[in-house]
């Protein structure tokens, strides 16, 4: 099978759309159509979408994620067998804020693919939500 090609990050500068019609899509499109497995579903396309595109470096990440309007990442804590990074923005807490169910497994698959693709180490992600600061950590952890 031939070699897919990765799609250049800068594209992201010729894309912008609302958030709105985004979020209705994610949290009761998908989820009707996915139904229980869309949890774990949500985060292999997250894996899969990080594979598309060219993720050379954190910073890549960063702007991956603010691009795509997840938010701001950032890394908190490096230890030997796990990263701790932070995202918050203001679509953090108006999605925290919803009547909508959310989650953030796209996030996590995607987080977790980057770094694998990034630091070429195996590792998967595990998100928590703190509704009180308005504040999702993702606990990047090796599995190598």
């Amino acid at each position: 099978m031939p070699k897919q090609e990765l799609i250049p990050i800068k594209l992201l500068n010729n894309l912008n759309t609302p958030g709105a019609g985004y979020d209705v899509l994610r949290y009761v499109g998908l989820h009707d159509l996915l139904g229980e497995e869309a949890s774990s579903i949500l985060y292999f396309m997250g894996k899969n979408l990080a594979r598309k595109f060219e993720l050379n470096s954190i910073e890549d990440l960063y702007y991956f994620f603010d691009k795509m309007g997840w938010g701001k990442l950032e890394l908190v804590k490096k230890k030997r067998k796990e990263f701790i990074f932070t995202l918050l923005a203001d679509s953090v807490v108006h999605r925290l804020k919803s009547p909508l169910e959310t989650e953030f497994r796209l996030e996590a698959g995607f987080l977790a693919e980057g770094i694998q693709l990034i630091d070429n180490i195996e590792c998967e992600c595990i998100e928590e939500i703190n509704y009180k600061i308005h504040q999702i950590q993702f606990r990047v952890v090796f599995t190598a």
